[in-house]
């Protein structure tokens, strides 16, 4: 089973197929998130700047994500384990957490928007469409990249597609063709009030607010063969993934919200444009489209817990123990008022993880050059707390006390660029002063991985069929 390798250098042997991964990662671009972030772009910056900051975030995250793809591919290791090399073998167990709870967010607006979906066409408690859209995705990640949800995801793409292309379609026979959707203008700024930045950047900065993807990335592209790193680097994680996922869905995004005049640009005004274009077939889309995308987030919030528990407590539980945990989870914040909570809670988060992408960047930079070596993660020879970790929280503490005032917007519309220049630049000084642990791959033999887990007597190399 794959998920043993969770706390493992994942070896050759366990690696996907070139479309198996493909498949699977997929999933990824059928979330109503992305059609709703294009409309609200749009809507807030004018069409023509929304058009130039998606092409803008296209290049970027294609870029970004081609490099993270190649060196996860490279280096068989996950967030968890990668982190570890960062910011020593506790100073990870942050990434962990922040992580699996990312994720578990995400999982809770994906799987809302189903629940209020079949609420509205159905009718019956909302709390049974709660409990019903959890339970029946929960199995769907059991069985890990390679099992099964490649399978999954790759039998689910082609109804996404035609369901989007049918919500275009439809629109035009009910609406009616019109271009006015390509030159919807910015609204005019509030007396007294100035925007100083341009739209275009404007938009590219609320995209860098889900830079979450890239550790999403790191996560699955390790599944990914060395020989197929090229490949995945530019299609499957790369710019041809964002150009669907971003560009597409956001223009689709932009054309319905603008031709059913959506009142409430969110997830929940986009379903009900999307039902009132196909009826039932809409609702169907919807429930192909959600169900795609948390197949990723419960994978990703299962694996990132169980990392979590285990680094902290030297705990090691079944995988489909912390399924369990994040569907209880999800549910929980489903049905509680902490829903409104939510939002500001990935503000702050996301300062974390535009800081450990940029981190992580930085540290591929400096260790370009050693092609033989790889980064140490055995616990027994790091660090608990690393230099790294410092230059992560500090750049955070920064970061964060500028999301949550207001005094200043244009400072806190900065913040990710911000972030991003505090983390890369303390992180490079301190890794001057004390250069990131590393081991070399000569020390490997073939055959062998590293058993990297923290419960493990030694952490040293074990044969692969071991682990």
């Amino acid at each position: 089973m794959v998920q043993r390798y969770a706390s493992y250098v994942l070896p050759p042997s366990q690696r996907a197929g070139r479309w198996s991964l493909t498949m699977a990662w997929y999933a990824c671009a059928s979330a109503m998130i992305w059609l709703v972030l294009g409309g609200l772009v749009a809507s807030a910056y004018g069409t023509l700047d929304a058009l130039i900051g998606l092409a803008v975030t296209i290049a970027s995250f294609g870029v970004i994500n081609t490099v993270l793809a190649r060196r996860a591919a490279r280096t068989g290791l996950n967030v968890t384990l990668w982190s570890r090399s960062l910011f020593g073998s506790y100073g990870s167990a942050l990434a962990s957490l922040i992580f699996a709870a990312t994720a578990t967010y995400c999982a809770v607006f994906e799987g809302s928007v189903i629940a209020v979906a079949f609420h509205e066409y159905f009718g019956g408690p909302q709390l049974l469409w709660y409990a019903i859209i959890v339970v029946y995705a929960l199995p769907l990640v059991l069985g890990g990249v390679q099992r099964w949800l490649d399978r999954v995801n790759g039998w689910l793409l082609p109804f996404y597609v035609a369901g989007l292309v049918a919500a275009v379609v439809a629109t035009i026979v009910q609406q009616g063709w019109s271009t006015e959707w390509l030159t919807l203008p910015a609204p005019a700024p509030e007396p007294g009030a100035a925007h100083v930045l341009p739209g275009w950047l404007s938009a590219c900065l609320i995209y860098m607010g889900i830079w979450i993807m890239m550790m999403f990335t790191v996560d699955y592209a390790r599944f990914g063969k060395p020989e197929d790193e090229r490949f995945h680097g530019h299609f499957t994680f790369g710019w041809v993934f964002y150009f669907f996922t971003y560009g597409v869905n956001g223009v689709v995004g932009i054309f319905l919200i603008a031709s059913w005049q959506v009142p409430a640009i969110n997830e929940a005004g986009l379903v009900t444009a999307i039902i009132k274009a196909l009826g039932l077939a809409g609702l169907l889309f919807v429930l192909v489209s959600q169900t795609r995308i948390n197949t990723t987030n419960y994978y990703l919030a299962s694996t990132n817990l169980g990392d979590f528990v285990e680094q902290v407590f030297r705990v090691r539980l079944p995988r489909i123990v912390w399924i369990l945990v994040a569907g209880a989870c999800a549910f929980a914040l489903m049905t509680s008022n902490v829903l409104n909570w939510l939002t500001l809670a990935l503000s702050v988060q996301g300062v974390f993880i535009v800081a450990w992408v940029t981190i992580a960047l930085v540290h591929i930079a400096i260790t370009a050059g050693k092609k033989d070596e790889l980064p140490e993660v055995r616990p027994s020879r790091l660090k608990p707390v690393t230099l790294g970790a410092a230059a992560w929280l500090i750049s955070v503490a920064v970061g964060i006390p500028f999301v949550l005032q207001e005094e200043m917007p244009l400072v806190k519309e900065l913040v990710p660029l911000i972030t991003v220049v505090l983390a890369g630049g303390i992180y490079f000084v301190f890794s001057l002063v004390v250069p990131p642990a590393s081991l070399k791959v000569s020390e490997l033999e073939p055959g062998v991985t590293l058993d990297t887990s923290v419960s493990a007597a030694a952490a040293e190399p074990v044969p692969a069929e071991r682990a």
